[in-house]
């Protein structure tokens, strides 16, 4: 078989292998879609922020539960160190009443001497020095001026926010797994370079020894050979470390194991740019709209501190013997609570939240022009990338081309292995640069998906 057909028949073939497919719309390796699901549960920021939104959901139920009634169960001992009792003046006073009135129920005249038989009744204390006590307190907020209600929504709205910053932050993670194994992609790709330019060497190892065996060449030749292929050897030994290397960082980011990871065969799939045109809002935008949002109903509530409070207020005792002759056995009442003037403290509170409230609006304006700067970029990445793969293409066209005119010259002493071992070098360096603008064509278009809120895995 001609050795010149045999070459150009690997190259052709390697060519078809490292073109990758165009996929028309985003569509990720099911493979990529589960290292992403993996990195998302086992990432350490957004179990932090789950945290903090099921803290904004228990602010919703402690606003709730403001209206609701709190009953409270009490009891205690009291021991004094005396009885507390009227003082001798008014005991005396009491029991000459008591005579007067007895006086007068059985019909002895007022200035007669009471009898002796008739028994008097002392006095009452005012309070036992025992005092035992059971009882049961109500209170029930019936209108709190707004101030519950609004912060019931503030908490909702800061509940959106937290998960928003979630979904963002998991964006970021998709983006980063998405780059690694895009990456890991790119040095199987080139591995697959290395392998056709190691047979190239080996065909030409080959003619070369044949050709020192019929004195057409000298063995300066082969040991050219020699050293193109140990160079070889160390290329692919950097890609095979880049690919341990991401390995480990794809395995720190999705907790995978590094036996699986190490079996991926990515493929760098092009995505392009059918049903791009509109655009979402990005989450990073819609978790601080939710946080202005919040803050505004922040803003309610210190104002909101200046309308009345209305409550009831309820009280049972369950023991009446240790009850002073003044402790009633309950009450019930309505009152109201009326902040008049704080000393300016809700106005400024108030003052404070509005410029917080401010800050995250100046923060949506710049976050949307930067979101419209990077879908520029990748736009314009994308279509620098495009062309460039168009150039490259060609570049390989000439460099196989060259390659095998210069093969055959080499072969009828018209040219020196170094011109076929350049020609060889041009080849391989093409095919890289091809591989890498594929590359770039994926992150672009990635990035540009993710830009305008389109980013789905």
């Amino acid at each position: 078989m001609n050795l010149n057909k045999v070459v150009f028949n690997d190259v052709l073939l390697v060519f078809v292998i490292l073109m990758p497919m165009i996929i028309s719309a985003q569509e990720l390796d099911p493979i990529l879609k589960d290292l992403i699901h993996k990195g998302i549960s086992k990432n350490y920021t957004l179990k932090s922020n789950h945290i903090e939104s099921e803290q904004a959901k228990v602010d919703q139920q402690m606003a709730k539960s403001v209206f609701l009634p709190k009953i409270t169960l009490n009891g205690s001992f009291t021991r004094l160190n005396d009885d507390i009792t009227f003082d001798d003046d008014t005991k005396n006073l009491l029991i000459e009443t008591q005579k007067l009135i007895i006086k007068d129920a059985v019909g002895l005249p007022f200035n007669s001497t009471f009898p002796d038989d008739i028994p008097l009744q002392e006095a009452a204390n005012l309070q036992n020095k025992n005092i035992l006590k059971s009882s049961v307190d109500l209170d029930w907020v019936l209108f709190s001026g707004f101030e519950a209600s609004n912060a019931l929504k503030a908490s909702k709205h800061k509940e959106s926010s937290l998960n928003y910053v979630g979904l963002a932050e998991a964006d970021k993670i998709a983006l980063q797994i998405i780059e690694t194994y895009d990456k890991m992609a790119l040095v199987k790709a080139s591995k697959k370079v290395l392998t056709a330019t190691e047979n190239y060497l080996n065909e030409q190892t080959f003619y070369a020894k044949k050709a020192i065996e019929n004195g057409l060449a000298t063995p300066l030749s082969r040991k050219k050979i020699e050293l193109a292929q140990q160079q070889l050897a160390a290329k692919q030994l950097d890609f095979e470390h880049k690919n341990i290397l991401l390995v480990e960082v794809l395995h720190q980011l999705t907790d995978e194991s590094k036996e699986k990871l190490k079996l991926l065969q990515p493929k760098l799939h092009l995505f392009s740019f059918e049903g791009t045109s509109n655009n979402e809002k990005r989450n990073e935008v819609k978790a601080l709209e939710e946080a202005e949002k919040a803050t505004n109903y922040k803003v309610k509530m210190e104002k909101s501190n200046f309308i009345p409070k209305v409550a009831i207020k309820g009280h049972y005792e369950f023991i009446e013997d240790d009850l002073s002759l003044f402790d009633p056995k309950w009450f019930i009442g309505a009152g109201v609570k009326w902040h008049v003037f704080d000393g300016n403290s809700s106005r400024l509170n108030s003052k404070k939240i509005q410029l917080e409230s401010l800050k995250f609006r100046e923060q949506i304006n710049d976050a949307n022009e930067m979101i419209a700067l990077s879908i520029t970029k990748a736009q314009l990445t994308y279509e620098a990338a495009k062309e460039n793969t168009k150039i490259v293409k060609k570049e390989i066209e000439i460099a196989n081309a060259t390659y095998n005119l210069v093969n055959k010259q080499y072969k009828n002493n018209l040219a020196s292995i170094n011109d076929v071992l350049d020609a060889l070098n041009d080849v391989e360096k093409a095919n890289f640069k091809l591989q890498e603008s594929f590359y770039n064509e994926r992150r672009a278009v990635v990035d540009l998906f993710h830009a305008k809120g389109l980013l789905t895995y």
